[in-house]
């Protein structure tokens, strides 16, 4: 509402600030039109009488503290985003003398990519001499290999235009000098140029032009269903979410996560529980957090249709008026990525590492008698033969993701590519845009074969040689989870270590069975490998311990960041990339999770090196390192401890040791079990559970998919995620704040994918 007789021109809005739990919505609060007063009320239900604060006569004492702390305290959005106030931009110092050289540069209208790699994407032209190159993380958030600023320290030459945003109204223009956008008062003549006439450059929502290189078969448009009206959705589980600044993993792997029943009962089914049971500052409960977005998503409060007095008048107007639906998920994001490197940030991330990270989550903050995450978990077995003796070894491991590869040899559109690629280079080499994009067409099948395949074991150490040797594995579900998670692994690093994707179309079936891939265990006529562990040697030099690098490059590619790879291959002594796997989702939430491994003096390590890598402590305690693996694979605390003593602390053995014995009674420690309680969030509302080993939900191996998430650009660092799900017979697309019925979903191009068992 409007203040009347406030100066300055336009007149100030006032908004009132209520205190009762209420979702963040996606209404504009922060235009540049008005000023804005705050004005605070106490509002008490169900009567809805308001008090206006402050009020030190009629509150009581603890009352007035309370609402004192709560106005006090910051936002989450002011928290997240303490940049995000736009500021005028200034002219850079500069625009008026910029030197530009005649070197006869000429920029095509089409057909850019950075002059140093291959990247397509966040491209910046030099407004100097012309060079055509890729950013890294500038203010608009795009990732890139930072050939851009490479070039400026070389040269010294200070501004470059974004491709992509030039229009007739101006462009991004970026000061490597004054580091930060500027305006470029005479960026027609700068392009000018370089043959570039700002009249005719024309911009897309996706920062590119319309008559850009674009091919209609990308994948930006085929995904996102672009040149098809869709109808929007309204309604409980039709709510959309937000874009906060690169955050649309988190939005399609939430859209997904609270489409599942079971998370819907354990969140928004125990939500006046969870509530009532929520500690003094519930903005940093997990389960609190996950039931405010869970009713935010399913109740149809943010998902309302416009009224039809409204549509008519937009009609009449000619203009669109966007609703104000949707939620917009910042407590969430800040609680659930506090402390992440890279979650924390407003860089693009990979769907398939936050999914692993929320499941980490969920697991270590129960809501109850039943964990929401058990729905994923499945065992898998892992049959290690030794090549020369033939001799045999099988392990179970915990897993929550089936990681598909993806067979590129078994194309079945290879002359295609062949001829494509020719074309694609010829078009390059003329400055032309390239050909229609030709997809490679990947068969399921090869793909499951390739999965199911015996693949190399790097430095392998025979138990039964005692040496090294020659080793293979295959990986079988030892049992099938209620809901299968399934992972195309396009993302792979180039030979100069550039991520890379693969662009790629995969016939997904509607209909999976993977009973084939049942385990069976030992056969008869196998012969097992001695239970010996290799030895375990400390360098003189620590600094000398070798890193086994394909176990490094295994994790990397699953989108972890390179050091953090590195590190937890380090601390599990080179044993292989899925038990460093265990390390890395027991120590995501560490502050420097992400930062170069430190290697310690060898005084440190002879104290404590040997029990890092598993050697015997002078106590045999167990390293808290193993204890913490042990149950980030699903089982509990007392159980890792003792295997780990049964096994002088190594690791492998210790796993086997507990797969070993299922029977064994669980040895009570009530003062570990007392630690663990005052830890958790929600304590109150903790069931406590008898079972030993991870909780698996196993059943037939038939499945059917509900939903996938795609993903949109080159690599995990940048482009968008959208995901697709299944609902009351019907496809719909999840786009942000966009929910439309989808009329063709791109079931071929998704990265990751959601099938639930078919009861038999």
């Amino acid at each position: 509402q409007k203040v009347p007789g406030a100066s300055g021109g336009a007149l100030p809005k006032r908004r009132n600030a209520k205190l009762f739990l209420d979702l963040e919505t996606n209404s504009d609060l922060n235009s540049d039109e008005f000023e804005y007063e705050d004005e605070a009320k106490l509002v008490l239900f169900p009567d809805h009488y308001e008090i206006s604060l402050p009020n030190i006569e009629e509150l009581p004492a603890l009352v007035t503290i309370a609402c004192d702390a709560l106005l006090s305290a910051k936002s989450p959005y002011r928290k997240q985003e303490p940049d995000s106030w736009e500021e005028e931009l200034q002219a850079s110092k500069h625009a008026k003398t910029l030197v530009q050289l005649d070197n006869g540069v000429r920029i095509p209208p089409s057909g850019w990519k950075c002059s140093k790699c291959d990247l397509r994407e966040n491209l910046w032209l030099n407004l100097t001499d012309g060079s055509v190159l890729c950013g890294k993380w500038f203010f608009d958030g795009s990732g890139g290999n930072g050939h851009a600023m490479e070039h400026y320290k070389e040269t010294g030459y200070p501004l470059a235009v974004k491709l992509g945003t030039i229009t007739p109204d101006g462009a991004d223009v970026y000061s490597f000098d004054e580091e930060e956008p500027v305006l470029d008062p005479h960026i027609a003549k700068h392009l000018a140029h370089f043959g570039i006439d700002m009249l005719q450059m024309q911009v897309t929502e996706n920062g590119l032009r319309d008559n850009d290189i674009k091919p209609r078969v990308s994948e930006w448009e085929v995904i996102q269903e672009a040149g098809v009206k869709l109808k929007p959705m309204y309604g409980p589980g039709y709510t959309g979410m937000k874009n906060l600044g690169n955050s649309c993993y988190l939005n399609a792997v939430m859209q997904a996560i609270f489409s599942i029943p079971e998370f819907q009962r354990a969140y928004v089914g125990n939500l006046p529980r969870i509530f009532d049971y929520s500690p003094l500052d519930p903005t940093q409960d997990f389960n609190t957090q996950m039931a405010k977005l869970g009713h935010g998503l399913l109740s149809g409060q943010y998902s309302k249709p416009p009224m039809k007095s409204e549509l008519i008048e937009q009609v009449m107007k000619e203009e669109h008026k966007p609703q104000h639906n949707g939620i917009s998920p910042r407590m969430f994001k800040a609680f659930i990525s506090k402390g992440h490197p890279e979650f924390s940030s407003n860089r693009q991330q990979d769907a398939q590492e936050f999914f692993l990270h929320l499941i980490n989550l969920v697991e270590r903050n129960p809501v109850g008698s039943e964990n929401p995450s058990d729905v994923f978990r499945f065992l898998v077995e892992e049959r290690t033969q030794c090549c020369q003796s033939r001799k045999v070894r099988y392990t179970e491991r915990v897993d929550y993701i089936m990681q598909l590869p993806v067979a590129m040899e078994a194309a079945t559109n290879k002359d295609e590519l062949i001829a494509y690629e020719l074309k694609r280079r010829e078009a390059e080499a003329a400055r032309r845009p390239p050909p229609e994009l030709v997809r490679a067409k990947i068969p399921f099948s090869a793909c499951l074969q390739a999965f199911s395949e015996p693949s190399n074991v790097e430095d392998f150490w025979s138990s039964a040689l005692q040496a090294k040797s020659a080793g293979v594995k295959t990986s079988r579900f030892a049992s099938f989870p209620e809901y299968l998670v399934v992972q195309i692994k396009k993302f792979t690093f180039g030979l100069d270590w550039i991520p890379k994707k693969l662009d790629v179309s995969i016939d997904m079936p509607d209909f999976l069975d993977i009973s084939h891939l049942r385990a069976r265990g030992l056969q008869p006529g196998e012969e097992e490998l001695p239970d010996i562990a290799p030895p375990i040697v400390i360098p003189d030099d620590p600094k000398a311990l070798d890193i086994d690098e394909s176990s490094v490059m295994q994790l990397a590619e699953m989108g972890f960041p390179l050091e953090a790879c590195r590190k937890a291959v380090y601390y599990t002594g080179n044993l292989g990339a899925e038990v460093a796997f265990n390390w890395i989702i027991a120590h995501m939430e560490e502050p420097d999770f992400a930062e170069p491994l430190a290697i310690p003096a060898f005084g440190e390590v002879a104290a404590s090196g040997a029990a890092a890598l598993g050697a015997v402590g002078l106590d045999n305690q167990p390293p808290e390192e193993m204890v913490a693996i042990i149950i980030s694979m699903g089982f509990q605390r007392n159980l890792a401890i003792q295997a780990l003593k049964a096994t002088n602390n190594n690791l492998e053995r210790a796993l086997e040791w507990i797969f070993s014995h299922p029977d064994l009674e669980e040895e009570s420690e009530p003062a570990l079990d007392r630690m663990d309680m005052e830890n958790n969030a929600n304590a109150n509302i903790l069931a406590e559970t008898g079972s030993e080993g991870p909780r698996i939900k196993d059943g037939p191996g038939r499945y059917e998919l509900f939903g996938f998430i795609s993903h949109m650009g080159t690599s995990t660092m940048s482009g968008h995620y959208v995901c697709h799900l299944k609902k009351e017979g019907r496809w719909v697309i999840y786009n942000d704040l966009r929910v439309c019925a989808s009329e063709r979903p791109p079931k071929d191009l998704g990265y990751i994918y959601f099938y639930h068992r078919i009861p038999s």
